[in-house]
């Protein structure tokens, strides 16, 4: 594979966030340094509170910190409109949340191709790149199902490939093997690995799962 490991792609220093005001007030991050390097899987772990999502969520743009600032592929995210920031996360981060977000009346390679609209692919380009991934998280007979038929742990695999046609550069991925039995966790594990280092992208997966924390380059602790 080619050797993309070396460049920070997405950076967090001093990064805080505080939920509430007065005695409500809640402290999730405080003082949070970390790098996520082209061609390598971090896995964020923790117990249940302590911050995995939420750093997702700053990382991707969708919420603010409290303090700190946060780079991603050499943009200051606080120096970005919010215009510029949704064109940052159409153009080179993907987000697989914990709720799959699929639209029930299409079929599975629908709704990756949906996705693949969005970021103006072709209609060629996005089919097929579509079938790629389905068939990369082990849904290719499966392709042209519609989603509301899928079980939990096949739409979970859905959102997956639906992620991994995008090629984006940042791969976020909140729990993404809750649902899936052990072989399926497993191989989505190996798959984020993979997908880094072919694409030299940074994949910084939220975990609770050992599987995928055996699969990861590295380990950040919260």
């Amino acid at each position: 594979a080619p050797d993309h490991k070396g460049a920070v792609l997405a950076e967090a220093r001093g990064v805080g966030k505080r939920y509430g005001e007065g005695a409500r007030e809640s402290l999730v991050l405080d003082g949070l340094d970390a790098e996520f390097r082209a061609g390598r899987l971090t896995a964020l772990t923790g117990p249940s509170g302590s911050g995995k999502t939420t750093l997702l969520h700053i990382l991707g743009g969708l919420r603010e910190p409290s303090a700190g600032d946060v780079t991603i592929l050499g943009r200051a995210l606080a120096e970005l409109d919010r215009e510029e920031r949704a064109a940052l996360r159409r153009d080179e981060i993907a987000f697989i949340p914990q709720d799959p977000g699929l639209t029930p009346f299409l079929s599975a390679r629908e709704n990756v191709e949906v996705a693949l609209a969005l970021r103006e692919l072709g209609a060629d380009e996005a089919r097929e790149r579509a079938l790629e991934a389905l068939s990369a998280v082990g849904l290719a007979e499966r392709a042209e199902q519609r989603v509301g038929r899928l079980s939990a742990g096949e739409r979970q695999r859905v959102a997956v490939a639906r992620a991994l046609a995008a090629e984006a550069k940042l791969l976020l991925a909140d729990e993404p093997t809750a649902r899936l039995d052990e072989a399926n966790a497993l191989a989505v594990g190996a798959l984020f690995g993979r997908y880094a280092r072919e694409h030299g992208a940074a994949v910084v997966c939220a975990t609770h799962d050992p599987l995928v924390v055996a699969e990861a380059d590295g380990v950040l602790a919260l």
